[in-house]
């Protein structure tokens, strides 16, 4: 039996009854546009089929949705064969054809179509709750049921596993749904197997976690995504000043019992990247990898503060070697509203009308002709891209004397648009990146932090050609990266952190 070749999903499980009007995307039944969203970069033909008859609103809603997630419209007589006509547009695939059917429309198509066509029930009354089992599909099946429509990718991803045999190895992820498409529309999500046999699992918190557990090998999370807050001023243990939402605590839960699946990457190991901190602290053991005759790889001077109004300020930029302007950022990395709200301090006084979050990380700021390098690890391959920057310090202090050298604050995330950004051409000629220095330095982080994926950003500073990591992130979007690259690197990446768990968990039991 071959794995899924298509999709088509009767408008009886997209639209309300024959009775109800339609209006816009509200008329679409619970649980579709969820199901839409998940499948329209899935690499497998998506297609919508209806009789002819639909209201001129269900209709026009039908072609709309059909347009939004990259689908085929088929039209169908009572006497039609879908899988003829699918076949005349979906042309040279193997497997099956599954075709998603509401229960009321039970009797649609009963048309033999052969066993290369399933038809997938949803919302029979008489099945009950899910399991893992009840996705298990046999060549002789013609049909299956479901409870609900969200189920559908948990079938899909069966019967591809078990089509593509022992070696497929299913992946389930969680994130934000911006961070999601933005993964999944460069192909990074397939739920048929890439060309190293990763199978990509939505993981969806309104099915029971338990039965989705029980399908995957291994689950990427971006647990940063699900933060409400973070409490850096408790003495406790970073673990603990985190407070992540309800359904990650149930992922955590879960995961604790799955001996057998391999987190990317456990939670305890990003909990540095949201210290900045505990961060710099880290990256000063970059130290270790220079040597005489080569550019040095550092991290920038730094000191934390838990008031502005502190009255050793001044003296404590000297200890930790730092002029002005400096730059403040909030000890909170990332997973909340306020943690890219940061400033650039030109004057001493100045540091007590700051809008910083507190505690507070003052950092070097480094002079490096608006470059900025941006590095990211995928596995044990490195990847770059090179972008504008902010200016240097004497510029940005001409900037900042027409409003009395005010601290000029930004968002980072919004750095463009909050601070000046160098015009002119790229030229990375101003700087000699020293290429091998800096993949050093990625793998000394991926030993050091234990990640499978991440990012950091190196400004080379003017003069002294010091490369300094300003900035470390959890796995990043890696956008700057083609994607023809990026995307088998990431799968890459991913099926040789699980084999590496399956070993390591093979010679210690």
């Amino acid at each position: 039996m071959g794995g899924v070749r298509g999709i088509v999903l009767d408008s009886s499980v997209l639209l309300p009854s024959a009775d109800d009007e339609v209006i816009g995307d509200a008329g679409l039944c619970s649980g579709a546009e969820f199901l839409l969203r998940k499948l329209r970069y899935s690499s497998i033909p998506i297609g919508i089929s209806h009789e002819q008859g639909l209201s001129s609103s269900k209709e026009c809603l039908l072609k709309e949705v059909a347009k939004t997630y990259l689908c085929t419209i088929f039209c169908l007589l009572p006497q039609d064969d879908i899988s003829s006509e699918v076949s005349r547009i979906w042309e040279g695939k193997d497997g099956r054809l599954i075709h998603v059917v509401s229960w009321c429309r039970e009797d649609l198509s009963q048309k033999k179509n052969g066993s290369h066509v399933l038809k997938v029930i949803v919302g029979s009354a008489e099945r009950e709750a899910s399991s893992n089992s009840g996705y298990a599909v046999t060549a002789e099946m013609l049909s299956i049921s479901i409870n609900k429509l969200q189920e559908l990718p948990l079938l899909v991803c069966s019967m591809n596993i078990k089509a593509a045999g022992e070696e497929a190895m299913a992946v389930g992820y969680v994130m934000k749904p911006s961070r999601e498409e933005d993964f999944a529309k460069r192909g990074s999500f397939p739920l048929c197997p890439t060309q190293n046999g990763l199978i990509f699992l939505p993981l969806n918190y309104d099915l029971p976690i338990s039965s989705q557990l029980q399908l995957v090998d291994a689950i990427l999370h971006k647990a940063t995504d699900e933060i409400l807050a973070v409490d850096m001023t408790s003495p406790s243990e970073l673990s603990d000043k985190v407070t992540f939402t309800r359904n990650l605590q149930e992922l955590q839960r879960y995961v604790e019992c799955q001996t057998d699946c391999c987190i990317i990457d456990p939670f305890n190991n990003i909990f540095p990247i949201l210290d900045r901190m505990k961060i710099q602290q880290i990256l000063m053991g970059l130290e270790t990898l220079n040597t005489d005759g080569r550019c040095r790889i550092r991290a920038p001077s730094f000191f934390k503060v838990d008031s502005f109004d502190d009255p050793n300020l001044e003296q404590r930029l000297a200890e930790a070697k730092l002029r002005l302007p400096s730059i403040v950022k909030p000890q909170v990395a990332c997973g909340v509203s306020d943690a890219h709200s940061m400033a650039i301090v030109f004057k001493v006084d100045h540091y007590k009308d700051l809008n910083v979050p507190l505690p507070a990380v003052v950092q070097e700021y480094v002079d490096h002709s608006s470059l900025i390098y941006k590095f990211y690890a995928l596995g044990g391959k490195v990847f770059h891209a090179v972008k504008k920057s902010i200016p240097n310090s004497d510029t940005l202090m001409n900037l900042a004397a027409e409003k009395g050298l005010k601290p000029l604050h930004f968002d980072r995330h919004n750095i463009l648009k909050s601070l000046p950004v160098s015009k002119e051409q790229l030229n990375v000629d101003n700087h000699k990146l020293d290429l091998e220095l800096v993949k050093d330095a990625a793998d000394w982080l991926r030993r050091a932090l234990d990640l499978t994926i991440f990012g950091f950003d190196v400004v080379i500073q003017e003069g002294s050609g010091d490369h300094v990591i300003v900035d470390v992130n959890y796995l990043p979007s890696f956008k700057e990266v083609p994607d023809d690259t990026a995307i088998p690197a990431f799968w890459d990446a991913l099926k040789e952190k699980i084999v590496s768990r399956k070993n390591q968990k093979e010679e210690t039991s």
